[in-house]
């Protein structure tokens, strides 16, 4: 409804009413008729519309169209023209729709979905309204323009944007676009205001004259006044039943209050006893003061006493404070003793390795020296073979001189010959024998260190073994409890040590082991989360050290020496530390803090501190890891990250996990049993074949050991042999015989060859004292390495009394601290006893006051009461029982009062609500019979220039017509004669023509706009049927009556070309393109079809 009054006749159709009943008889109007529309006013002779008119309007993706507009609308004449389906009524189907009308009004659809284009997600719809002049709805939030944007998406939601005229949102709210149509007196579901071709079509076709009649009732806003005067009569009639119910039981009220005062009027009895109860309460009050004095004295003594022996407990602890600053100072001492042998000990180090090293290089110079004897030795060897050679040479030489020397030379020659053969063999069998032996030495040697690397493979296997042994249990153990995952010893740990606690042995449980603590957000993570953790998953944490001796003590009870888990010393704290300057955040990946779900913040603060988990990211992907690590701009706060399968990534260097499974955070404990189950056999089955290679290792050992001793046997029964024969030649050379002169040159060179061997054995001699010397010179070294390594060690054993006496003096300090803290603990006991019997004290002197006060309430001079405070309630308790029983007889005082009081009060206030209603009635009586009067005034003045204008519209074509409005039978009935004077019948519009009968409807629809109030007008395809004198006549009545209403705004919606309108600045033509008729069935029936369905 408009909230701006309207400057024609109907000035007061601005507000919703309706009346209670129709007066509606045929009115004297009915045989008013005019030739002429009244002068337009000053205010309609204005240049254009201020508020409320359409400046543009745009489509996207609405109905069949892709995008339609934006069209930029007069602010008087429009003309909208096109072929059909171009788009004409998409643009008033959109201007109703994005102003808030209903679909069904549109007679387009059923539903919002259905004008969403057909593949599309969604339609938009922007109006823009124009916001100017003196009535401009919020300008300094809109601005000179309001734009209205609407989102209807494929589900039928419809969504409204308003902007102001420089695109900023104002409002989203659809409460805010109805107070703007309101303002602007916008009537979207008006039919005179906006007149669909489909309305349009219904109306020229409809039959019924009571159609009519609603259709004039509609456009004039008469029928929403109608209803809202028949709903105020329903409520005046509610009101009217309640006013005579309250009557009805104000009589039974009265009654009740007369009956309540007379019971009220004899509560006159009991004053004197109450009286009494007073003056007893009284005294009972200062009963109670005299008796909180008593009490207060003996806690005042008692505080006194105890401030005095305050002395003695300052005494004592300063007595031991002395004695740690002592303790202190001794351990101190012992501790720089201490640091001054490590200190010997560190500068001992680099001259032990540096003595190191020189043992190592004279150890490779002996072995050099004894290459080069071996070297030696083999050149020998080979100048011994030469020379036995040449002396076999040598000797078949003599033999063939001792032939021509006689028999006794040649049986010499035989014999030297058969010596010198059986010498070749023994030699060779020696070199044999030599090879052998080196070689059956190596293959000892090999085969030693083999089995020495076998066995610590296995001893390494042994211990993995018992590793996975040990995890088996724990996870089979797991099924049942969660801690035995980590280790077989932590129940019965912390089943100690939540003795000890509850023995009083910790100042604050410990906590532990860590990775029980923590739960997993997502347990892909499982693995990066131990890998991060590493130790901590078993380690614990105390609040101090007293605590982490005691935990010390009970962890040597289970677990052995360097099996013990970690225990960190750190103060307690509620709450979590905060880590928001230094912790990391990345968008796509978490930190270990954020992945992790613990309950305890001591057991996150531990984290934080020791691992830095806020600013340690998880990122499951190698290559991502790799990628947001080692980027060009790592994460801010972040030194690292762990990828799901443990390893481990800096921004320089990538570490990869050797873990394979976890240990303590996995979900499915059945599959951790059966991966450590088929670990197990694959190691049974490596330690099987690793013994049978042992075993066979251990036979060539032997096998080779046999051989080589064998060998040295036979080696040693060679050289005897060898030895023997190189006697017996020497003696048959001796034998003095002819020479030959070709022995000469044979024996020179047998010389010089005997000279090489001397040179060579001489050399060999050198070689072998070389490395003697060598030897010794290594020996010497391996000494001082060893003599100086004894000198560290003997320092470190130095150490160990030292540190004994160093833990003794740290127990000491521990005992004198405490000591102290007994004393200062009982100290502060005994002053925070002190503050309680303050405390009590005070409370007690407070509740003294208070008594004090409320005594003095009740009476305020003091009474001095010789009597107990037990005596006087007992007898206070008989007084109130009397009392009691008196009002059992008469009624309770109070409640009688009471009683009598509500009865007054609520007969009181019935009578004025009856009075007050009855005057409201009468008043609304009155109000409704002025009104009903004006609505039935104002409804014959508005049928009256309705059929004025009506027939100043038909004269323009020459016809002539009739309307007669039945307002008590709501009809209206019209009647138009084509033809020319008296000497034509009036006749039904129904048996007109088409063409006349759409003229006459446009003079309907013109007459309508005279008397209904609204920015702008919009008619769809109005001079459908019409022939073109029709058709001409009606668009020059059109303009006229636009030309005279320029404050207005006229939308026409046609498929003709207007191209004989007349140049005006006042009319708009805006042409729409041909459609395209690839699509030429809109899919509004099938989805209509759909949602009925």
């Amino acid at each position: 409804m408009s909230k701006r009054k309207s400057k024609s006749v109907g000035k007061s159709l601005h507000k919703r009413s309706k009346p209670s009943e129709d007066s509606g008889d045929d009115d004297d109007d009915n045989e008013v008729a005019l030739s002429e529309p009244p002068v337009p006013s000053a205010s309609q002779l204005q240049t254009s519309g201020e508020v409320g008119i359409v400046e543009s309007i745009s489509l996207k993706n609405f109905m069949c169209h892709s995008l339609l507009g934006p069209f930029e609308f007069g602010p008087n004449v429009n003309f909208v023209v096109g072929n059909n389906g171009s788009g004409k009524s998409a643009v008033l189907t959109a201007l109703m729709v994005g102003l808030g009308g209903k679909a069904i009004a549109t007679n387009r659809g059923s539903s919002l979905k259905g004008f969403v284009k057909e593949g599309e997600s969604s339609a938009d719809v922007s109006i823009t309204l124009r916001n100017r002049g003196k009535d401009a709805y919020k300008p300094e939030l809109f601005g000179q323009a309001i734009i209205v944007d609407l989102k209807i998406t494929r589900e039928g939601i419809r969504t409204y944007k308003l902007k102001s005229k420089a695109g900023q949102l104002v409002s989203p709210k659809k409460e805010e676009l109805l107070a703007i149509l309101d303002h602007f007196n916008i009537q979207v579901d008006n039919p005179v205001s906006m007149l669909t071709q489909e309305m349009s079509k219904h109306f020229l076709h409809s039959k019924g004259e009571g159609d009519k009649y609603k259709f004039f009732m509609k456009a004039t806003q008469l029928d929403q006044m109608k209803e809202d005067y028949s709903y105020i009569k329903m409520t005046k009639n509610k009101t009217q039943d309640n006013v005579e119910k309250h009557e009805q039981s104000l009589e039974q009220l009265k009654r009740n209050y007369l009956e309540k005062e007379d019971r009220y009027k004899s509560l006159a009895s009991l004053d004197e006893m109450h009286s009494k109860l007073e003056e007893l309460k009284n005294q009972m009050a200062w009963a109670l003061v005299s008796e909180m004095e008593k009490e207060v004295k003996p806690i005042n003594d008692k505080l006194q006493s105890e401030e005095r022996s305050t002395i003695k407990y300052d005494q004592k602890v300063d007595e031991w404070k002395a004695k740690v600053v002592e303790a202190e100072k001794k351990y101190r001492a012992i501790r720089e003793q201490l640091e001054a042998i490590t200190v010997k000990v560190q500068q001992l180090q680099p001259d032990c390795a540096t003595l190191k090293n020189d043992a190592q290089s004279r150890n490779k110079a002996f072995n050099a020296a004894q290459a080069s004897l071996h070297r030696f030795k083999t050149n020998l060897r080979d100048l011994e073979k030469d020379k036995s050679q040449l002396s076999k040479r040598i000797d078949e030489l003599k033999l063939s001189i001792r032939q021509t020397s006689g028999v006794e030379t040649q049986v010499r020659v035989q014999n030297m010959e058969r010596l010198q053969e059986e010498l070749n063999g023994l030699n060779s069998l020696e070199s044999t024998h030599s090879q052998q032996i080196d070689q059956f030495q190596s293959a000892v040697a090999r085969s030693k260190e083999e089995l020495d690397k076998m066995k610590r493979v296995e001893q390494d296997m042994k211990r993995s073994m018992d590793a996975i042994k040990r995890n088996l249990q724990n996870m089979k153990e797991s099924r049942l409890d969660r801690l035995h995952r980590f280790g077989e010893n932590m129940p019965a740990l912390l089943a100690a040590i939540e003795d000890a606690h509850m023995n009083g042995q910790f100042r604050k449980k410990p906590v532990g082991p860590l990775g029980y603590c923590i739960r997993l957000n997502d347990h892909e993570q499982a693995m990066a989360v131990e890998s991060c953790l590493g130790s901590l998953m078993l380690a614990f944490t105390c609040d101090n050290y007293e605590d982490e001796k005691r935990l010390q003590g009970l962890m040597r009870g289970h677990f052995q020496a360097g099996r013990r888990p970690q225990i960190i010393t750190s103060q307690f704290f509620n709450r979590v530390h905060d880590t928001s300057r230094r912790a990391v955040n990345h968008p796509d990946y978490p930190s270990v803090l954020q992945s992790l779900e613990i309950e305890d913040p001591v057991v996150t603060n531990c984290l934080i501190d020791q691992r830095g988990i806020e600013s340690i990211l998880l990122i499951k992907d190698k290559k991502e890891c790799r990628r947001v690590m080692q980027g060009r701009q790592p994460p801010r706060n972040c030194y690292q990250a762990f990828t799901k399968d443990g390893d481990q990534c800096y921004n320089n260097r990538y570490y990869s996990s050797e873990q394979k499974r976890c240990n303590y955070l996995s979900r499915d404990v059945e599959e951790e049993i059966r991966q450590l189950n088929e670990e197990m056999q694959i190691k049974n089955a490596h330690l099987d074949g690793l013994g049978q290679e042992q075993r066979q290792v251990q036979q060539e050992i032997s096998k080779n050991s046999a051989l080589l001793s064998k060998v040295y046997d036979n080696r040693k029964i060679v050289k005897d042999k060898i030895r023997k024969l190189q006697q017996k030649m020497i003696d048959l050379q001796n034998v003095e015989e002819p020479q030959s002169e070709d022995l000469n040159p044979l024996e020179e060179e047998l010389e010089e060859i005997n000279s090489k061997i001397s040179d060579a054995r001489a050399a060999s001699e050198d070689a072998q004292g070389k490395m003697a010397q060598m030897n010794a010179s290594w020996e010497e070294a391996e000494q001082r390495y060893r003599q100086h390594k004894e000198s560290i060690s003997t320092l470190t054993e130095e150490a160990e009394p030292i540190k004994e006496e160093l833990s003794k003096s740290d127990q000491e300090v521990e005992k004198s601290k405490h000591h102290k803290k007994h004393y200062e603990d009982k100290r502060k006991a005994h002053i925070s006893s002190i503050q309680a019997l303050k405390a009590s004290l005070q409370l007690k002197e407070q509740e003294y006051q208070a008594s004090v006060e409320k005594a003095t309430k009740l009476c305020p001079e003091r009474l001095e009461v010789r009597r107990t405070p037990r005596s006087l309630d007992s007898e206070i308790n008989r007084l109130k029982q009397k009392i009691s029983q008196q009002q059992d007889q008469q009624g309770n005082r109070e409640e009688i009062i009471r009683q009598y009081q509500e009865a007054l009060e609520k007969y009181n206030n019935i009578n004025q609500q009856v009075k007050t209603l009855k005057r409201f009635i009468t008043l609304l009586s009155k109000i409704m019979d002025n009104r009903h009067q004006t609505y039935t005034e104002l409804r014959r003045l508005l049928s009256v220039r309705c059929k004025m204008y009506f027939d100043s519209m038909l004269s323009q074509r020459g016809y002539m017509g009739k309307m007669l409005f039945d307002h008590k039978n709501e009809t209206l009935s019209i009647s138009v004669q084509p033809g020319l004077g008296d000497k034509a019948d009036l006749s039904d519009m129904r048996s007109l023509s088409g063409g006349e009968r759409s003229f006459s409807t446009v003079c309907f629809v013109l007459s309508l706009w005279a008397i209904a109030e609204s920015p702008f007008r919009a008619l769809d395809e109005f001079d459908v049927y019409m022939d073109m004198v029709n058709r001409r006549i009606s668009m020059d009545m059109m303009l006229k009556i636009a030309s005279s209403q320029r404050y207005r705004q006229f939308i026409f919606l046609t498929p003709q070309s207007m191209s004989s309108l007349p140049v005006n600045n006042l009319i708009r033509i805006l042409r729409l393109n041909d459609p395209d008729r690839g699509q030429t069935v809109l899919p509004f029936g099938e989805r209509n079809q759909e949602e009925e369905e």
